[in-house]
């Protein structure tokens, strides 16, 4: 009979372990970086098209359009209007504590106005540049903390924004495509003042890490084609 509960015993902590296992595999189903085939896509040209489609053809087609390689990003086409087009992977911006930092499915056209490009733009960079020599989530959260306080990372210029209006944007959150949406850039602690996330504001976000730039978000009416987006929801 003890024989019985002890083997009973050892079944039920081996079905307790299993389910947490389970549990803490659903909550962070991307605990590392996949391999980086999967975060790259089929082509050069099919990225060049989709990084333009984040912003109007007017300011794309001018753009400086970047590529993900397997060393980093590469300028594909050059400028001339100080803007710059790309699309991102989800370990740009995301809090080093989402469980999808490592999600190789998200991809984000994302179009910078100059002043995004003089001082957002080299963070996402050296991040990217981070992490294809194989940093860890830790690693990544102690060298940008160092950036800041060598400066070598500022925060992000007056009138720093973002178009990420392209129909063809992937965010995992998301299953799929977002609302189109224009995305500015401000310091740490000056999301209040744009009234984000209160409620009835079109202004979405929050305060996010001192360590990052504070990401807002505003919908739009229309996709980069110009077909109309849906209504933002409640």
């Amino acid at each position: 009979m003890k024989d019985f509960a002890r083997f009973a015993l050892v079944l039920l902590l081996t079905a307790c372990a299993s389910a947490n296992a389970q549990e803490r595999q659903i909550s962070n189903p991307y605990p590392t970086m996949a391999p980086l085939g999967q975060y790259l896509m089929a082509s050069s040209a099919s990225e060049i098209a989709l990084a333009r489609s984040a912003a109007p053809p007017s300011i794309a087609a001018h753009a400086e359009v970047l590529v993900l390689g397997r060393h980093g990003y590469y300028v594909a086409v050059k400028g001339n209007n100080g803007f710059v087009c790309f699309v991102g992977r989800q370990w740009f911006s995301s809090n080093f504590s989402s469980p999808l930092f490592w999600n190789p499915k998200t991809r984000g056209p994302e179009c910078m106005n100059p002043p995004a490009v003089r001082s957002v733009l080299p963070q996402f960079l050296a991040r990217t540049q981070w992490v294809l020599a194989g940093a860890t989530r830790q690693q990544l959260l102690e060298k940008t903390k160092a950036a800041f306080a060598s400066h070598r990372f500022a925060t992000p210029a007056p009138a720093s924004f973002s178009f990420m209006l392209s129909k063809q944007q992937y965010f995992a959150a998301a299953g799929g495509p977002w609302l189109p949406h224009v995305m500015p850039y401000v310091p740490h602690g000056q999301a209040a003042a744009w009234g984000a996330g209160l409620p009835g504001s079109p202004v979405l976000g929050s305060e996010g890490s001192p360590y990052l730039p504070t990401v807002l978000y505003i919908p739009v009416r229309q996709w980069s084609d110009g077909s109309p987006a849906p209504t933002p929801g409640p």
